[in-house]
């Protein structure tokens, strides 16, 4: 019950409640204090105000501070109050609990004698008193009635006792009069409590008092916390008890209240019934807050904890640092001992250098000393035939000695220099920049499924980091598998977080996961994402595909292209039942819509109508593709001749991408093509022509293909009528649709139709009829 206390405390004087009154505003105050912070008004410019009590309260007014300044905005809105502008403003106080209060109105002139309150008797109210809340700052101009027009908190009151006693250690006597003893038995019906002294005393067991029952004082207490209180009476009306309670002013009256009509219009209930109904509202209500402050209690136990694991990977992250530190320091020892010896190796071999050229010119020295004090002592030989025996060769000798001590001779071979300078800039520049780094690997990324979007035979998948992570990211990694359930594989690698991957299989479920990585390693795959390459027969129509169907690729999208194909845009959809859903549809045939493709075709081929629309500038034949490819399935499109003059011979089918583009149709290994003229119609593929059927084309003849990779055949068909038998079976792989044509042809495509009612009512055998 500790925490309650501050809810026990006047905003005033900050000790307990005495007496509170119940303001407009709900806010508590004590009586007395109440009294300190009124505020005198003028007459003349009294403010509108309402009534503190009665019909009024739901409908008080507060002044209007903006007219009124009662606020000081050097305060901040909690200034002083300085009532009108021809009243005096008065600074505000702080009470002990912090809240800023306005001390009471100056003093008035003393009143005459015969108007002075009498003993026991509070002082009159003076007129137009206000108050103003020291809460909420809001203002009230008071009645006649001064305070006693608001209600008295008596449950306010009652729990202020109880909380009081309840914070006592010990009982003390109350009839005690020095240092109160510690009381030992309560009487019910004197409502006192007793040592032994004073009970045997005050109290004795015989006569009147001898009926009364004396109980221990915790008992007594608890009786006394349940003893009824005084029933409230209204404050207009003192001798009533409140008894009803009106909606409307959200307040309890009394009969005569009714009677009076102030409630006429309003909706009444009587007290008791509103009594439970509030309390349960408030006891529902305080469920609630009940859970708030259980996750609160569970919040800071976690905090807690957080600080206990703080302190732990602090004590242990400090321990590492000095690790780390103490490492590098032995890796610059290391290193300096490696530096001290290189710098040893130099003096030594310096010192060599020398000591050799010393000790070699020592050697020559003394030689040539002896050879000069020889060749003195030559000269001063008085016999001149032999000296001239020798004469000859010793002057060769000097000579030679002296030819010995030429140039560089003298010469140090060795610098006393040290021709070392260490370079450690680049290592203080290090040392400067030694801070701390992230050591984790990045956590999991989101997939942003309302990113990701499709178009056609690409999918745009987006993610981004979890919120409030700060480890490093350097990049990602973007998964899918192969559309058979297969194992994952990489399609992307890099910075990016968006990325459209083109060129998956068609009528396929894909798997897709994105993990990022950073130098401490690799992190965790996001959750995967299921996707379907697909859309059944039963929604397809004449119209283009739906706009929900076929959206917008991303501009800022990295564009990676795998070595599968698709003709149909991937349909996204975190939902782990999918899978089976999505198995279930496998039978169905899916049909795909797709234009000629720009980049595909040969630079003399004409584009228009959307790139439905093709013709040609050249009289060669010339190649272009459609945008999609087709692996699996069965599909069918159409294509119109909007203009023919009998001679060409353009060709329809299928082919690689890697098709020749600048010959017919069917001339090289990688198409399979029908060309047909006005009488007569050839199958070719790798420039081999067979099954010369008779039929034609004209101007607004509809050539058919069909191609149907669960038996892997191509058919193709003329004005809606099967053009001889099938033209090429055993297919398998990768197909785009292809056309090749001239000048004198004009075609237009069609797609997304259902397939030939002949071919879903039978099959095609070899000879071209339908069993």
């Amino acid at each position: 019950m500790d925490e309650m206390e501050e809810e026990l405390k006047c905003p005033v004087c900050g000790s307990f409640f005495r007496e509170p009154i119940i303001l407009p505003c709900s806010h508590n105050i004590c009586l007395a204090c109440a009294r300190n912070i009124l505020v005198q008004t003028p007459d003349a410019e009294s403010p509108r105000s309402s009534r503190a009590s009665g019909s009024g309260v739901s409908d008080y007014d507060y002044l209007d501070l903006d007219k009124m300044s009662l606020y000081s905005e050097a305060d901040s809105g909690y200034g002083s109050y300085g009532g009108f502008v021809s009243a005096p403003t008065t600074p505000c106080q702080k009470s002990p609990n912090g809240v800023r209060v306005f001390p009471p109105a100056a003093p008035q002139p003393a009143p005459q004698q015969h108007l002075l309150p009498q003993p026991g008797s509070l002082p009159p109210i003076p007129r137009n008193s206000c108050i103003t809340c020291p809460q909420c700052h809001r203002s009230l101009i008071l009645d006649e009635r001064g305070l006693r027009g608001f209600a008295k908190n008596r449950v306010l009151e009652g729990v202020v006792d109880r909380y009081q006693q309840s914070k006592a250690a010990a009982l003390k006597c109350q009839l005690c009069e020095k240092s109160p003893k510690e009381a030992t038995v309560m009487c019910e019906q004197c409502d006192v409590f007793y040592c032994d002294p004073c009970r045997l005393r005050c109290h004795p067991p015989r006569g009147p008092l001898a009926k009364h029952r004396l109980v221990p004082p915790a008992q007594g207490r608890i009786s006394r916390r349940a003893s009824p209180r005084k029933t409230s009476t209204c404050t207009e009306h003192e001798l009533e008890n409140l008894s009803m309670y009106c909606v409307q002013c959200k307040m309890p009256v009394c009969y005569q209240c009714l009677e009076e009509g102030k409630h006429g219009t309003h909706e009444v209930k009587a007290l008791g019934a509103m009594w439970k109904l509030h309390k349960g509202q408030l006891s529902q209500a305080l469920n609630g807050l009940s859970d708030r402050a259980t996750e609160a209690k569970e919040f800071l136990i976690q905090l807690r904890n957080m600080v206990q694991h703080i302190q732990e990977n602090g004590v242990e992250f400090e321990a590492c640092l000095v690790a780390q530190c103490d490492a590098l320091i032995d890796a610059l020892n290391r290193r300096k001992a490696q530096l001290l010896a290189r710098v040893n190796k130099e003096h030594e071999h310096k010192l060599k250098v020398v000591r050799d050229q010393i000790s070699h010119c020592t050697v020559k020295l003394r030689q040539t000393t002896g050879l000069m004090e020889y060749c003195l002592e030559v000269i001063k030989e008085n016999d001149p035939s032999g000296f001239l025996q020798i004469s000859d060769a010793l002057i060769r000798r000097v000579h030679v000695t002296e030819g010995q001590w030429g140039k560089g001779t003298l010469t140090p071979r060795m610098n006393s220099d040290f021709d070392l300078t260490l370079d450690s800039g680049p290592l203080l520049q290090t040392i400067h920049q030694l801070d701390f780094v992230q050591m984790k690997v990045p956590a999991a990324p989101m997939l942003q499924l309302e990113e990701c979007c499709t178009q056609n035979n690409s999918a745009t998948l987006s993610w981004k980091q979890p919120p409030l992570t700060t480890i490093a990211v350097e990049g990602y990694i973007l998964e899918l598998d192969d559309g058979n359930m297969g194992p994952f594989r990489e399609v992307y690698v890099g910075t990016e977080t968006i990325c459209t991957v083109d060129g998956l299989h068609f009528n396929s479920t894909y798997k897709s996961r994105v993990k990022a990585f950073n130098g401490s390693g690799v992190g965790q795959y996001s959750k995967t994402l299921i996707m379907q390459t697909s859309e059944s027969t039963s929604s397809i129509s004449s119209s283009p595909p739906a706009a929900n169907y076929c959206l917008p690729v991303r501009k800022n999208a990295v564009i990676y292209s795998t070595d599968l194909h698709s003709v149909l845009g991937i349909r996204l959809s975190a939902s782990t039942n999918l899978e089976s859903r999505i198995r279930g549809i496998r039978g169905i045939n899916l049909i795909a819509w797709f234009t000629f493709d720009p980049a595909s075709a040969h630079q003399d081929i004409i584009l228009s109508n959307d790139n439905l629309t093709v013709s040609c500038n050249s009289y060669d034949d010339r190649v272009v593709m459609g945008n999609s490819a087709f692996s699996r399935g069965v599909h069918y499109w159409e294509m119109t001749v909007d203009r023919y003059d009998n001679h060409p011979d353009p060709a329809f089918g299928i082919a690689r991408g890697d098709v020749l583009k600048d010959v017919m149709l069917g001339k090289d290994d990688k198409a399979w093509a029908m060309y047909v003229d006005n009488n007569r119609s050839w199958f070719m593929h790798n420039n081999s022509h067979t099954n010369r059927t008779d039929g034609g084309i004209g101007k607004g003849a509809t050539i058919g293909i069909l191609l149907d990779f669960t038996r892997g055949i191509l058919i193709f068909l003329i004005n809606d009528e099967q053009q001889g038998p099938v033209a090429f079976e055993a297919l398998e792989g990768v197909y785009y649709p292809a056309i090749s044509l001239n000048r004198n042809v004009q075609i237009t495509l069609h797609t997304g139709l259902p397939i030939p009612d002949f071919y879903t009512a039978g099959e095609a055998d070899p000879t071209g009829s339908v069993c």
